[in-house]
């Protein structure tokens, strides 16, 4: 495995980031998941965008333009000879010193990884997931912008460890005003009555790529969609739910905290996106070789 490290490319063993790097030693940096199937990257310009953004809200500037950073996504992709998989994109504040003071840190820190990811079964994709409620409130905007994707991701983890615990396969994450943000690592829908709905950005949920898509498809399908606050009634009573991300994609939910969702089945409704969701990845995208 190759992996891409501040303009070098290194075998696995051999890349290394420093100690004194305050991605490590504070979380300080912000990152990218993005998939790529049959020799196509899937909305890099968009995660590209997203990562620049993460970086821009934290006043972290990444020493190479959005152009160079591209490039070099699609160069450890073809140094690692992969037509499907993952790559993780990161950039981190830069080593410095042991204080908090991220001026001492002079140039920041990019890496790439490409490699293989299964987030979840095939079975959890064919007989649906099942959630429970973690008692972690996900971070506020006035703490964290949950819009940063950044390298502090405690939260979620110690959420996720909830759900682990419950022998659930995804943690439901509500925010301090008890309405549902999004899951430990996936934003979260519901079906009812033919319509989708999702919570609002500013209830907690990440700006996920991935739900941007359900949109563009829930549009072409000509199926209303909106965003209304949801609480965790509406997931109770809804008819399907599922979850989206980029690298668990679409993925259907059938139960949350013990009780079914709809007839506890994945529904005809997420069945469309999933499929039409399928063929976006095979047909679109940036091309790596």
């Amino acid at each position: 495995m190759k992996i891409y490290l501040d303009g070098q490319f290194y075998d696995k063993e051999n890349a290394k980031i420093s100690v004194f790097d305050h991605g490590l030693l504070y979380g300080d940096g912000v990152f990218e998941g993005i998939r790529f199937y049959h020799g196509r990257v899937f909305r890099l310009e968009e995660h590209i965008a997203r990562l620049f953004d993460s970086a821009k809200a934290i006043c972290l500037k990444i020493p190479q333009d959005k152009a160079a950073v591209t490039a070099a996504v699609l160069e450890t992709i073809r140094q690692n000879a992969l037509q499907d998989g993952y790559v993780r994109l990161v950039v981190t504040r830069g080593p410095g010193d042991l204080g908090l003071n991220p001026a001492l840190c002079p140039k920041a820190t990019v890496f790439i990884i490409a490699s293989k990811i299964t987030l979840y079964p095939d079975e959890m994709y064919r007989n649906g997931l099942t959630v429970a409620t973690c008692a972690t409130r996900r971070i506020p905007h006035g703490a964290l912008s949950p819009m940063v994707k950044s390298l502090n991701y405690l939260n979620n983890v110690l959420a996720k460890i909830e759900a682990q615990q419950s022998g659930a396969g995804e943690g439901l994450m509500l925010n301090e005003q008890g309405y549902v943000a999004e899951c430990t690592g996936d934003n979260v829908f519901i079906v009812k009555n033919g319509a989708i709905f999702t919570p609002p950005i500013s209830s907690g949920a990440l700006a996920g790529i991935t739900r941007e898509v359900v949109f563009e498809i829930a549009a072409e399908l000509g199926i209303a969609i909106s965003e209304p606050e949801m609480t965790r009634y509406d997931i109770y009573t809804a008819d399907e739910c599922f979850l989206t991300g980029t690298a668990a994609e679409i993925i259907p939910a059938v139960r949350l905290d013990s009780r079914e969702i709809g007839d506890g089945k994945p529904g005809p409704v997420t069945g469309r996106l999933i499929a039409r969701f399928r063929q976006l990845t095979e047909t679109t995208g940036t091309a790596i070789y």
